[in-house]
This record gives structure tokens, C-alpha cells and sequence, in this order.
């Protein structure tokens, strides 16, 4: 058995604890760390099924499922958060989900894989498209705060309309796009397969892979990270109080800290085993899906909330946001990653962090 299955296997012990914790009169940091210790083993799962199921899928699908699975968490945190009527926060772990998907999982992968071989190669032309996905977010996330700036006779509600508006189109193209992806895709398999063929050449063998097993282990570890991130979001407030953390500090970097970690692993062991499209597909399609599919559907949602959210984000995470897309763009247009930028990803996450620790 391998190292890390063992180790996995050894930090289920935490999931029935994190449970049982819950239910003692003891402190909520007590809670916040056995339930953070839970996620790991159940987001390394998710992250090795994925991993399995991409065999036969191919990387593009791979990716989709494994950003999915990983959002999947997100997304019902956030739903619960919003039906508690903590819109503030909800806005703050999309923006903080985000930079933590092209800054910490992306650089991560970047550094740790760069340490094995010296240039990780990825589609250019994923990338690129990859980068206006991401130049429409943040064109979604500054037009509403733009629109507040420019319009100061702003009838109240008119935010609220534009983003059901948004939110609607938003939806809509991204499915577009999965349909696009998956039709190249299969296009792609289709020449490759040809080309294999005709040149006698290119035969690539690959182990058998259970795949109804493996989708039945994704879902049962899906189903465990939802119940023990609620467990986790429900000592935050708390915890936080008690360590003396700003609510946006929380929103931003603690909770996609341990929301995300099945990115972060994904991200890691696919660049580690020279993967690189893999771990480009998990960590951008994370944040294409976040901006283009929870974000919109948290805002539909929300509708039925006593508190609506919209996408008028804190002008401080859409700035930050902004230069995130802008510094991940740059490094990832020529589909070539080394550690140095990896590297230069961590530091700017490391930055931005500190700034908002210190943001009042």
C-alpha cells in the first residue's frame, strides 16, 4: 500500500471525532482543528478517484470533475451561510476561493512539480482561453461597483436586478463552454487515436480502472466533506472571535483554506507526476466555475433568503481579485509553468494575505 493511501487511511480516524467533538461542551478552536484534519483525508480521495477516473475521461473531463467535486463543498457551505443571512462572508469566500485557486493551488502545483521537471507544459490554448474566462470575472466583479461609483441617483434594488441579469447569462455561457470543451475534446481524442493507428505508433496502455467504484468513493467523499465543512464553518465565527481574526480575514483566506484543499492536493499531485494539464484544468476550471456557476447560482438563490446576495463585491477582494487574474494570465499565457513562478504565485498569495490580516 502506498504512503499516502496509509496516511489517508489514518486521517479518516478524525471524520467520526470531528462528529463527536461537536457535540462536547469544548472550544470551538478545539472543533475548527479536528474538523479542518477531517477534510484532508476526504479531499484526498476525491482527489485520487478523479485522478483515477481521468484514465479513461482524458484530462479535460478530469479537470471539470475534479473542480466540480472540490466546489461542490463551497457551494452548500455557502448556501447554508446564506440562508443564516451572512452574505458578507458568503461574497468574501468566493473572492477568497478565487485567488487561493490560481495563487496557492496553481503555485503549489507550480513549485513542487518545477522541483521534478524543469518546465511544466500545459495546452497554450487552454490557457488562453482559460485567461478571457478570466478577464470576463473580473469584468462581472467590477461593473457592479462601477456602476455604484458612476451613478450616485442609483435607485435601490437596481444592483439586485443587474446581477439576477448577469447571474442568468453568466449561467448559461458557462454551460456553453462545458459543451464546447467536451465536444474539442472528444475531437482531439479522435485524431490522436487516428494518428496512432495509421503510424503503427503511440499505443499508450493504461491499468484497469473500477469505474463504478471509484465514482461511488467520489460520492460518499463528497457527502463527508459537506457535513464536516458545515461542522467547520459552524465553529468559525468563534474560533476567529477567539484568535482575534476579522470576519473578512475569515471569508477570504480561512475558509477557502480548508474549502479548497481538494485543489490544493489535486493541483499538487497531478504537477508532481508531470500532469500539468490536469492540474491547470483543476486549479483555472475551480475559479471559471466559481465565477461563472456558484457565484451566479448563490445570487439566484439567494432570492429566497431574507438577505439576497449580489455581485457588488468590497471594492478591496475585487482589486485584489483583479490583479490575481491579471498575475496568473501572465505567467500562464505561453502553457509553460517553472518552480520560480510557482514560486512568484505563493508570494503574491502570501502578500495579499498579509493584506488583508491587517485590512480593517
Amino acid at each position: 500500500m502506498l504512503l499516502k493511501t496509509k496516511i489517508f487511511l489514518g486521517l479518516l480516524v478524525f471524520v467520526p471525532v470531528a462528529f463527536w467533538v461537536e457535540t462536547l461542551p469544548v472550544s470551538p478552536l478545539l472543533v475548527f482543528a479536528v474538523s479542518g484534519l477531517a477534510i484532508v483525508p476526504l479531499a484526498g480521495w476525491i482527489a485520487n478517484s478523479t485522478e483515477e477516473i481521468a484514465v479513461v475521461t482524458g484530462s479535460t473531463i478530469g479537470g471539470l470533475l475534479n473542480a466540480t467535486f472540490g466546489n461542490a463543498t463551497e457551494l452548500i457551505i455557502a448556501l447554508v451561510a446564506l440562508q443564516a443571512g451572512l452574505v458578507e462572508i458568503v461574497e468574501a469566500s468566493i473572492s477568497g476561493s478565487i485567488i487561493a485557486n490560481l495563487l496557492l493551488a496553481l503555485g503549489l502545483g507550480a513549485l513542487l512539480g518545477g522541483l521534478r521537471v524543469p518546465e511544466l507544459v500545459f495546452q497554450s490554448s487552454t490557457a488562453r482561453m482559460n485567461a478571457s474566462y478570466l478577464l470576463l470575472a473580473v469584468t462581472v466583479l467590477l461593473t457592479p461597483t462601477l456602476i455604484v461609483v458612476t451613478s450616485p441617483t442609483l435607485e435601490a434594488g437596481s444592483i439586485q436586478g443587474f446581477s439576477v441579469v448577469t447571474s442568468v447569462l453568466l449561467l448559461i455561457f458557462y454551460g456553453m463552454s462545458i459543451l464546447f470543451s467536451l465536444k474539442r475534446s472528444q475531437e482531439t481524442a479522435a485524431l490522436v487515436s487516428a494518428t496512432a493507428n495509421g503510424t503503427g505508433h503511440g499505443e499508450t496502455v493504461h491499468h484497469q480502472v473500477n469505474i463504478p467504484v471509484q465514482v461511488g468513493i467520489l460520492l460518499v467523499a463528497t457527502v463527508g466533506m459537506v457535513f464536516v465543512s458545515e461542522i467547520l464553518v459552524g465553529s468559525l465565527e468563534k474560533a476567529t472571535k477567539d484568535l482575534g481574526l476579522s470576519e473578512l480575514f475569515s471569508g477570504v483566506i480561512l475558509i477557502p483554506l480548508f474549502a479548497g484543499v481538494v485543489e490544493y492536493i489535486a493541483c499538487v499531485t497531478f504537477a508532481w507526476k508531470n500532469k500539468m494539464d490536469l492540474a491547470f484544468n483543476v486549479a483555472i476550471g475551480s475559479t471559471v466555475q466559481i465565477t461563472m456557476f456558484v457565484a451566479p447560482l448563490l445570487v439566484l438563490a439567494s432570492s429566497f433568503f431574507p438577505k439576497p446576495m449580489s455581485l457588488q463585491f468590497n471594492l478591496f477582494e475585487v482589486l485584489t481579485v483583479a490583479m490575481t487574474i491579471l498575475i496568473t494570465n501572465s505567467i500562464v499565457n505561453d502553457g509553460q509553468m517553472n518552480w520560480l513562478e510557482g514560486l512568484l504565485l505563493l508570494v503574491t498569495y502570501a502578500v495579499l494575505g498579509t493584506a488583508f490580516y491587517f485590512h480593517a
